[in-house]
């Protein structure tokens, strides 16, 4: 027998064309459906849920029609769509558009009717057609609406269809064959229109909506068309809609569209893709339609991170090229696009270094994706665009909890960085740093803000100040430890419900800035990780005897003091005055009377008999930094009295006009140059703090946590420290 052609997947023969119009003359005046439906049941094709498939037998009436193989009735006259405009509200129940705002918590529980072939349809009909940017159109196939009410007011409406015949992304994804596709695929179903009406101004209400409906989609498929779904599909116009809503309710972004729109029985390209998302009813939906395999992808969040790398040996696949690197961020190396795709397998060997401070494998998976959130080109390093951008998926909850909450190893994250930052920079000429750096905030609900003076900004603002040590060594320079300053108010009875909603621990006492400060100090010196002589600081720690006579034994300090700052160029004679006769017996030591009085360390720099001498302190990227040195003996003066001999350090600055003091506990004999040394290392600390703040989102954190102020800064650090490798690593040599 002659075949003709193939249409809809269906061989027509020259049988089939007679029949075609016998069906044609014998029903004529019925119309073409009719006609469709006859053919479909003397051709016994049916759908996997026993319905005729009268459509497709349409569509190959008129593709017989088109090549004048057949002649078809002329379609029966119906209403327009204008006509049925004259009256849109003849058969629909007026709707109450005054504003709806609040949380889903408020308005539970909605009620979700299904409103397909009921009354309720030509309300949901008409609301598609009057608010929805694409209007009303007829469901393909199968399908069924649902309007979605808080009370008795329509707050959301859904739709519900046939999946797409063709769609690459969704049919690679499952990993099905076209035999298997053609077997199964009304077992897939297309959330075709999903419409929040504009007076709903619900916080998470989309999300709640496809969550819930997806819930009681497959009780009513089961029910009305015989079968359950497996699996739901959509696209987003990424033009208009971020995809937020179907990334909170956990559906699965698996690619594009091509670009191409059905046109009667072709396809023609109008070059505006779409996202695809999946949704799996059912988790084991490949074994049902037998496609499963060992190569094939899981089907969940990290899917499309999983197709952007091929598996690393053991079959793990990783998330670190869904995002790029940050060029600003990686070191000024000289590497092509094939070694930045390299340093995969660099970021992995480190990664896997920490997985022992983590109890789960999504901890692992989780932190991994903050920590390459830090070091991506996206502008805000927060936990929403991170979770956005990395993990295709709305998996801010999860990457909150892991931070702030999640039940995980803090001390033994620290610890190991520590650790593995002592391998990279530990020398025997390293420099230890302690400064603090400001946060600004807005609110009053982040763990300890406070107005407080922002070195950031140079005024009192509204922000969170944490301590922090650094080392430097001619290997480099990494931060190693912090701890987040709660003022003092912070302590007062008002402040106990912060307190709690903060989750500080019970046994935090109040601490200045340099008893923090020194207590790591000691920490860090007595693991012995870090061989120091020499601590530099600035004013907030130098001008404090808390902090200066509490360091470790043996550590030469070059600590900055201000200019107001008093010392003696020679020790003044003291003594206890003798006693007068009346009242009690003096005790207090006091200068003797004719004794010079200390002078400021700006006067002393101003003495034209200081001699200065000219050094290269370090090679910057405009040439090298030159300043101006010179230090002489002086007595500290503390409480009006003389106190310690110690070095006077003075660094000027021609270019800034500038001055610097700084007093020191180093031995008499040091040389000017081991000071000079020490001096120019106060730089790195805070060249950490830039390039944390400005390249890993160092001060982007919005946790309010007490924890997660702390591991967030654990984690900026850790980044650095890869960054720091990367340099060591292929600074003069490309990856293979």
């Amino acid at each position: 027998m002659e075949k003709l052609l193939i249409i809809r997947g269906r061989t027509v023969t020259s049988s089939d064309i007679d029949l075609i119009r016998f069906l044609i003359n014998k029903y004529r005046r019925h119309g073409r459906t009719f006609i469709s439906r006859k053919l479909a049941e003397a051709w016994q094709w049916v759908q996997a849920n026993g319905r005729l498939k009268d459509r497709a037998c349409r569509d190959i009436l008129s593709v017989l029609e088109r090549r004048k193989i057949i002649d078809l009735p002329s379609p029966l006259r119906r209403s327009t769509r204008a006509n049925r405009d004259q009256h849109p509200l003849e058969s629909v129940a007026s709707v109450k558009t005054t504003l709806i705002e609040g949380t889903v918590n408020e308005f539970r529980p909605f009620t979700i009717k299904m409103v397909t072939r009921t009354p309720l349809e030509n309300q949901w009909n008409h609301l598609m057609r009057t608010y929805h940017y694409l209007g009303y159109k007829v469901l393909v196939g199968t399908h069924l609406k649902y309007l979605v009410f808080s009370n008795d007011r329509v707050v959301a409406a859904t739709g519900w269809s046939s999946a797409v015949w063709k769609l690459a992304a969704r049919d690679d994804a499952i990993g099905w064959t076209i035999q298997q596709r053609n077997k199964y695929l009304h077992r897939v179903a297309n959330n075709s229109r999903f419409l929040i009406f504009p007076w709903v101004r619900i916080k998470n209400f989309a999300s709640h909506t496809l969550s819930q409906t997806a819930r009681v989609l497959n009780a009513d498929w089961l029910k009305v068309y015989g079968y359950r779904l497996w699996l739901l599909e959509t696209f987003v116009d990424s033009e208009r809609f971020k995809a937020s809503s179907y990334k909170a309710a956990n559906w699965i972004h698996v690619g594009q569209t091509k670009g191409f729109r059905k046109q009667g029985n072709s396809f023609e390209f109008h070059n505006q893709p779409k996202e695809v998302y999946l949704y799996p009813l059912y988790r084991e939906f490949r074994k049902k339609i037998g496609c499963e395999a060992g190569d094939l992808p899981s089907l969940d969040h990290r899917y499309l991170l999983s197709l952007q790398q091929p598996a690393p040996k053991g079959g793990k696949r990783m998330i670190l090229q869904h995002a790029d690197w940050d060029r600003q961020v990686l070191p000024p190396l000289d590497l092509s696009e094939a070694d930045i795709d390299a340093l995969t397998d660099e970021f992995k060997n480190f990664h896997a270094l920490f997985h022992g401070a983590y109890k789960r494998i999504e901890q692992i998976e989780l932190s991994q994706c903050y920590l390459q959130g830090l070091m991506s080109p996206i502008e805000r390093k927060s936990m929403e665009p991170i979770a956005l951008n990395l993990m295709d998926t709305h998996r801010v909850r999860s990457l909150q909890h892991f931070v702030s909450s999640g039940a995980w190893h803090t001390d033994q994250l620290t610890q190991r960085h520590k650790e593995e930052t002592a391998k990279t920079i530990a020398d025997h000429l390293g420099v230890l740093s302690v400064d603090s750096s400001e946060f600004a905030k807005k609110g009053k609900d982040s763990v300890g803000v406070a107005r407080q003076y922002c070195g950031r900004l140079g005024k009192t603002e509204n922000c969170q100040s944490g301590v922090f040590i650094g080392y430097s060594s001619s290997k480099g320079y990494a931060l190693l430890d912090r701890r987040l300053f709660l003022p003092e108010k912070w302590f007062a009875e008002d402040c106990q419900d912060r307190w709690k909603k903060c989750k500080i621990p019970d046994d935090i006492a109040f601490k200045t800035k340099p008893q923090l400060a020194v207590e790591m100090v000691n920490n860090i010196c007595a693991s012995n990780l870090f061989p120091a002589k020499w601590i530099t600081c600035d004013t907030i720690f130098g001008n404090s005897p808390d902090f200066i006579d509490n360091l470790p034994e043996g550590l030469f300090y070059l600590a900055e003091v201000p200019s107001n700052t008093h010392v003696w160029r020679s020790r003044p004679h003291t003594h206890v005055p003798s006693y007068s006769g009346k009242g009690r017996h003096p005790t207090k030591t006091k200068l003797k009377d004719g004794e010079p009085k200390p002078e400021e360390l700006r006067k002393i720099a101003k003495d034209p008999s200081l001699k200065w001498d000219t050094a290269i302190l370090d090679e910057g990227s405009k040439g090298p930094i030159v300043a101006k040195i010179a230090r002489l003996r002086v007595i500290e003066s503390r409480d009006g009295l003389p106190d310690k001999e110690s070095w006077l350090f003075l660094r000027y600055c021609p270019d800034t006009d500038e001055t610097k003091y700084f007093l020191s506990n180093a031995h008499v004999d040091t040389p000017i140059d081991e000071m000079a040394r020490v001096c120019i290392l106060r730089w790195p600390i805070e060249q950490c703090f830039k390039e944390g703040k400005s390249k890993i989102g160092m001060g982007d954190y919005e946790h309010r946590s007490w924890e997660a102020w702390h591991r967030h800064m654990t984690f900026v650090f850790i980044a650095q420290l890869f960054l720091l490798r990367l340099r060591h690593k292929f600074k003069k040599k490309h990856l293979h």
